[in-house]
């Protein structure tokens, strides 16, 4: 069941993580490339700020972003600035994101996210949670994916398996852990079972886009190709 306090909290713990490290860079670091192709840290720092902003519109029942023209504007408009800039506007969108959240609410209710996506208003901030810890990743600044919490890990992979979970493109898969927790996901597509097999890092990195495979074992085949997120 999914506790949404709970996840206020760890994306609470999340964000503080993320600026105690961000604060330790200079204004130079904000035009270095980050992991993602195409972006800066500014980059990732703008779009964690907006998207904080972004997912307070979703609980408030309004439009998660304007439009996608809109929301790729913004980001490349704030990318440039000033690393105190970026920490100031990363602390208080992060604030009003949580103290929207910190409001009495029906979390029961079925909020509309980008591109005609829904979803249950309980799992908006476990959402946030996700964004803040992969892109921390991105930043490509120290924290990688065996460093990300091993609830977070364990329940980005649940998430990403429901997602891919009967894809067209995807055949049948089976997922499973050093630790011995299993997953399938997959299943639209001809061919299968695929046994894959790997760290939970690993596993993550490969399913989030993060990894290329090239570390997991896979048996019955070859490592399904997975449609971007």
């Amino acid at each position: 069941m999914i506790d949404h306090a709970h996840d206020l909290a760890s994306v609470q713990e999340a964000t503080e993580r993320l600026l105690t490290a961000v604060a330790a860079l200079d204004n130079a670091s904000v035009a270095r490339p980050s992991r993602l192709p195409g972006w800066t840290v500014g980059h990732i720092l703008a779009h964690l700020a907006r998207n904080a902003d972004a997912l307070t519109n979703v609980l408030d029942g309004r439009l998660m972003y304007v439009s996608g023209e809109a929301r790729d504007a913004d980001i490349d408009r704030d990318a440039p600035r000033a690393l105190d800039v970026h920490l100031a506007d990363l602390r208080d969108s992060d604030a009003r994101f949580r103290a929207r959240g910190a409001e009495p609410a029906d979390w029961t209710r079925t909020v509309e996210l980008r591109n005609g996506v829904t979803d249950s208003a309980a799992r908006v901030p476990f959402r946030r949670w996700s964004e803040v810890e992969l892109h921390h990743v991105d930043l490509g600044i120290g924290y990688d994916l065996e460093e990300l919490p091993k609830e977070f890990t364990e329940r980005e992979i649940d998430f990403l398996a429901e997602r891919f979970g009967g894809h067209q493109d995807v055949p049948s898969t089976g997922l499973r852990s050093d630790s011995g927790r299993v997953w399938t996901t997959g299943g639209g597509a001809p061919g299968g079972p695929v046994s894959v097999e790997g760290t939970a890092a690993d596993l993550l990195g490969w399913l989030a886009g993060r990894r290329d495979g090239s570390a997991l074992k896979v048996t019955g085949g070859t490592l399904p190709a997975l449609p971007p997120l």
